[in-house]
């Protein structure tokens, strides 16, 4: 038996198991990642002038009707779902586009004006523009409540 033959074998045998375990293999993963969802890549930085955060978000085939974007303090959340595409009749060798819900949540490093944030969609890459909350200087003083005499509040 010639050395060719023998990696053809192989092959061929590689092949015959992945039909065989890649089936069951498949579902179990498919069934999993529906269930869990996946995370889109982002790009956060800071620019401009005046300054502002930007985050990008890679949300290509996506609808944007299934897109909410939320911001809460520090705290910017992408929301959304990529449709599972029809499976049926194919045998894939390898699939690395993630498909189900989405929930990401990106953590800024600065406080951000939610009131003027604005995003846009181009290309299935989705853009959030968070201008920076202007720093106020005010101080603020603090009463003392003299009523109760330094007496500690029983539970």
């Amino acid at each position: 038996m010639s050395e060719r033959d023998l990696f053809a074998n192989f092959a061929r045998m590689r092949r015959e198991m992945d039909e065989i375990l890649g089936g069951t293999w498949n579902r179990a993963t498919y069934i999993s990642r529906r269930a869990s969802g996946f995370s889109p890549n982002v790009d956060v930085y800071y620019s401009g002038d005046p300054q502002r955060a930007v985050v990008k978000c890679d949300l290509a085939g996506i609808d944007l009707s299934s897109v909410g974007i939320e911001v809460s303090g520090r705290q910017l959340t992408i929301v959304g779902e990529r449709p599972v595409q029809e499976t049926e009749g194919r045998v894939y060798q390898q699939v690395e586009i993630p498909t189900g819900p989405f929930r990401h949540i990106i953590e800024l490093q600065v406080d951000v004006d939610s009131e003027r944030a604005n995003a846009t969609y181009d290309d299935g890459v989705l853009r959030v523009e968070l201008p920076l909350r202007e720093e106020t200087e005010e101080t603020r003083q603090v009463p003392v409540d003299r009523s109760r005499k330094g007496r500690l509040i029983d539970g």
